[in-house]
């Protein structure tokens, strides 16, 4: 007899009648609105090109402290009543979750976590990279997992901007995690998952916490955007628009400047996706594109440096 694949799981939100269902709610509607708030002292300018295309490994953990800094700015949205005057968030790199919501003088008085992953928006994979492991049992119904598109004002230089957040129940992420990796990959080595024991939200940064794949020969265990709960959301972010023009074509340029290694090979490719640009539904004003050529003149100006 076949195996039965189970129902999927599905994301369960904190019950309204919890003391903080009201301060959960603000909190993520604070989330969701937070690019409109987002304030940043970062600029960035005059970069080598080699640096260019690592941008998410070197400001992503300034991002994110950044967007910590700007929630906690947001109090009167998330907190109006003033009924948590004594709590903030509060960053904890390398440990689950990355932002605690907790009483500043007591570091166990604990209300939600959010885990924080910056992405780069024009990064050539076109998708978050980040490794998701953690156990369900490691989360509480109100922590969240919450994935933060930037990129630069002016696409090679400027202050980071952010655009519209991702954010998915932490305990479901892992939950559907598990079942994609067990029932629909198809995969045809063994799929089991060994989960480690006496595992409770808000661990300690020695706690083992992680889940662990029976086998995993090609390190993908975690890659939490090739589960399919994002492929909505990535479709959105890719048509959102820096210098008027949608990130998945800045990723084409990007992607020209990787793999075209002369500069006259470069600028053939530049021009072919530029003239792109030009026609078609989606064709861009005059003045759009001729911001564009001006950037991406540029940029050929630091590949060829």
């Amino acid at each position: 007899m076949p195996h039965k694949t189970p129902p999927a799981p599905v994301e369960v939100m904190p019950d309204p009648a919890w003391d903080h269902y009201t301060l959960y709610m603000g909190v993520r509607d604070s989330i969701a609105s937070l690019p409109l708030h987002f304030r940043t002292e970062t600029v960035i300018g005059g970069i080598m090109a080699t640096d260019l295309f690592t941008l998410g490994a070197a400001l992503g953990a300034t991002i994110e402290e950044q967007f910590v800094e700007t929630l906690n700015s947001m109090r009167e949205q998330w907190d109006p009543e003033k009924r948590y005057s004594l709590y903030h968030f509060h960053r904890q790199p390398q440990t689950f979750p990355d932002v605690l919501l907790r009483k500043t003088s007591e570091a166990g008085d604990v209300i939600l976590g959010l885990e924080l992953k910056g992405w780069y928006l024009l990064a050539k994979e076109g998708e978050p990279s980040f490794r998701y492991q953690v156990t369900p049992q490691a989360c509480n119904l109100q922590d969240l997992v919450v994935v933060i598109p930037w990129a630069l004002s002016n696409v090679i230089s400027g202050t980071p901007k952010v655009f519209a957040p991702y954010m998915v129940s932490a305990r479901f992420a892992a939950e559907y995690r598990n079942y994609h990796w067990r029932y629909l990959r198809e995969a045809k080595s063994d799929a089991g998952i060994k989960s480690p024991k006496r595992v409770s939200p808000y661990p300690c940064k020695s706690d083992e916490i992680a889940d662990r794949p029976a086998s995993d020969a090609g390190g993908n265990f975690g890659r939490f955007s090739r589960t399919g709960l994002m492929d909505a959301y990535l479709k959105e972010a890719s048509q959102q628009t820096l210098c008027g023009i949608e990130a998945q074509y800045w990723r084409s340029f990007f992607k020209a400047f990787h793999e075209h290694t002369t500069p006259d090979s470069v600028h053939a490719e530049v021009e072919r996706l530029v003239s792109s640009l030009s026609k078609g539904p989606r064709a861009v004003n005059p003045t759009t594109l001729a911001r564009v050529q001006t950037i991406l003149r540029e940029l050929e100006g630091l590949v060829s440096e």
